[in-house]
């Protein structure tokens, strides 16, 4: 029997998952926790359905983020991700073309080439964007 469910990063879940977690919530607590709560979970919040507590500080010894506004420069990039990659983290490289966007992908691809590239904009169906 299932007390307490945590839910973290709800955001990721595809709309079947979500319908499952759903059911479970009838009979069993529900703990969700992110960093980035979709519009939906926020407003509910808002009205007072759901509970909601803020972590105001960061966790001990956390490093702070650094930010690099500079030319496009593929070194730079390709020692970014790799860096990343290395410490088993994950990248998100920001395209603002969609038009262009299948290009800069496979530019990043031959930066760095063993790294797993996936594209996703806005003007993908939710079931492309749920399956890449």
């Amino acid at each position: 029997d299932l007390g307490l469910l945590i839910i973290d990063e709800e955001q990721r879940f595809g709309v079947e998952h979500k319908e499952k977690l759903k059911k479970l919530r009838v009979n069993v607590d529900v703990l969700t926790m992110t960093a980035t709560p979709i519009p939906r979970t926020l407003h509910m919040s808002l009205l007072g359905l759901r509970d909601i507590s803020s972590l105001a500080t960061p966790p001990l010894d956390r490093r702070s983020i650094i930010t690099t506004v500079t030319t496009y420069n593929k070194e730079l990039i390709r020692k970014a991700i790799y860096r990343e990659l290395n410490r088993q983290g994950q990248v998100f490289f920001l395209h603002n073309r969609v038009k262009t966007i299948e290009k800069k992908a496979w530019e990043i691809q031959k930066l760095v080439s063993d790294a797993k590239i996936t594209i996703a904009h806005g003007q993908m169906a939710k079931s492309e964007l749920e399956s890449a």
